[in-house]
């Protein structure tokens, strides 16, 4: 069996939330693994084939013109985009270049499957498994994101639908869906960004569980404020986390006012059942359908941490700010209430400042521990 490769800090995922952590880390004075020179190592292990994390994903017609702002990373702003680049290939290419620019050490497509306790010593490894292997580290950062993990809802009779059902992870475009009436269950911005954008070509049907919020006004600093902390609570508590989307309500943009003029966001309430060939409603009517979209959101993607147990009674991970209060070894960023973008690059700052302190006072707790026993 060959030995774990050694690092102080790993850091998993190179999304937005992971590359604040490494650039982080280096202005802490980490160096990238095999440095050799006294210094502290770190790296991070990325599943992706390149740079770009989720967005790689994305959908060719989301633009820079309609997607929602994305922050900057850390140290290096975005260059001026073009309002009719598709979002995937222009921050792609940005992530590419702020890891050039920075000499961010990278490993990747690394997957990882388990993440887990050397032995019982509080202080000591953790041991990461990999498709490079196995890693041993004094701290790890997870910064996984949920893409991978899009959430689909079951409701009766969902395995015989006749026509098609995807997830917004699988949308390419509207233009597979021409001639076919399309069924979009969701109440986030993805769901009505699809449902403008499917009802250009073909018709269309909305369903939500919950009466959407509308807001008229911009979002203001106090009021995401007031939206990130109502999330942390929920983290704080042990509860599976929710999107900040769901407390801050939908925001009406020109675009989205001229789908309503259209008919387009006339929401009904959720469906029963699905049947071969449609739904069947909750007043007891039958709605036609080819496809139904699930636009209903994503689940932190934590499956290979389950070997460590940190999930508390309510479903969710108590977190003390970016550190798993039942484990400081292990912080978790793009979680809960730093999902956003501009969240995930404050919680890359915290969770590196967070985990160096702590591996300073393990240190010194050793370092005394060595004198008092000499």
């Amino acid at each position: 069996m060959s030995t774990p490769a050694s690092v102080d800090v790993l850091v998993i995922g190179a999304g937005q939330a992971g590359l604040s952590a490494a650039h982080h880390l280096q202005r802490r004075g980490f160096a990238p693994i095999g440095a050799r020179d006294g210094r502290e190592e770190y790296v991070v292990l990325d599943n992706e084939v390149g740079p770009g994390g989720a967005w790689r994903h994305r959908w060719q017609s989301l633009r820079m013109a309609t997607v929602n702002d994305i922050s900057d990373l850390p140290g290096i702003s975005q260059p001026d985009a073009d309002p009719c680049e598709p979002s995937s290939e222009f921050l792609t290419r940005y992530f590419g270049d702020y890891e050039r620019e920075l000499g961010l050490h990278i490993l990747r497509p690394v997957r990882v499957s388990a993440v887990r306790r050397e032995d019982d010593d509080p202080h000591g490894r953790l041991l990461i498994d990999s498709s490079r292997g196995t890693w041993a580290a004094r701290g790890l950062i997870n910064a996984t994101g949920t893409w991978t993990k899009p959430f689909w809802p079951i409701y009766p009779g969902q395995a015989g639908f006749r026509g098609r059902q995807l997830h917004v992870a699988d949308y390419v475009s509207a233009e597979e869906f021409r001639g076919q009436h399309v069924i979009v269950v969701g109440g986030g911005i993805s769901a009505v960004q699809l449902l403008d954008e499917i009802s250009q070509v073909t018709t269309t049907s909305w369903f939500t569980r919950r009466e959407p919020i509308w807001r008229d006004d911009q979002f203001t600093p106090q009021a995401g404020h007031d939206a990130v902390a109502l999330v942390e609570e929920r983290v704080r508590q042990g509860l599976p986390p929710q999107s900040v989307v769901s407390v801050t309500g939908l925001i009406w943009t020109p675009v989205l006012r001229a789908a309503a003029e259209r008919g387009v966001l006339e929401r009904q309430p959720m469906f029963i059942a699905i049947e071969p060939d449609g739904v069947r409603l909750s007043g007891g009517g039958f709605l036609r359908a080819d496809v139904i979209l699930w636009a209903t959101g994503f689940r932190a993607a934590l499956d290979h941490l389950a070997p460590l147990q940190l999930r508390a009674r309510g479903g969710g991970i108590v977190m003390d700010g970016t550190q798993v209060a039942a484990e400081p070894r292990v912080h978790l960023i793009g979680y809960g209430p730093s999902s956003s973008t501009i969240g995930a690059n404050r919680a890359g700052r915290a969770a590196v400042a967070s985990l160096v302190k702590w591996l300073d006072s393990v240190d010194s707790v050793d370092t005394a521990g060595a004198v008092h026993h000499t």
